[in-house]
């Protein structure tokens, strides 16, 4: 269920490492638990961040939930399609659903994510 070549935070977001650039997004299990996603509000390009900064906010019918940068760094691209079109959270959370890329710091900040082996051990276990 979850592609194998991401990092996973606990907080519920992935990483896709692209040279010195990060995709990222939320999880099937955040999607999932938020429910069908109304509206995303996203940083703009240019906004520097450090590690566990929120960056954004992603509404549902259900909740409200912040969205958080595992990295430090600074946004280079924003996907405007899942702005335009929120359901694409629901539809393609580890695709088409990615939020922003960021140009990280500090590749030291990727030590402290999850490969997707113990990311699914970590939601399974209840402590999600």
């Amino acid at each position: 269920m979850y592609p194998r070549d991401y990092l996973y935070s606990r907080e519920h977001e992935w990483l896709r490492v692209e040279d010195d650039l990060c995709v990222l997004g939320i999880t099937e299990f955040a999607q999932q638990e938020l429910g069908e996603v109304v509206f995303v509000e996203l940083p703009e390009i240019g906004q520097v961040f450090d590690a566990n900064d929120e960056l954004g906010t992603i509404e549902s019918v259900k909740a409200v939930a912040e969205v958080f940068t595992p990295v430090a760094g600074e946004i280079v691209e924003v996907n405007d399609a899942v702005v335009d079109d929120p359901e694409l959270l629901n539809e393609d959370p580890h695709g088409e659903g990615w939020l922003i890329k960021i140009r990280f710091s500090s590749a030291d900040d990727l030590k402290i994510m999850m490969k997707a082996e113990e990311y699914e051990e970590y939601v399974q276990s209840g402590e999600a």
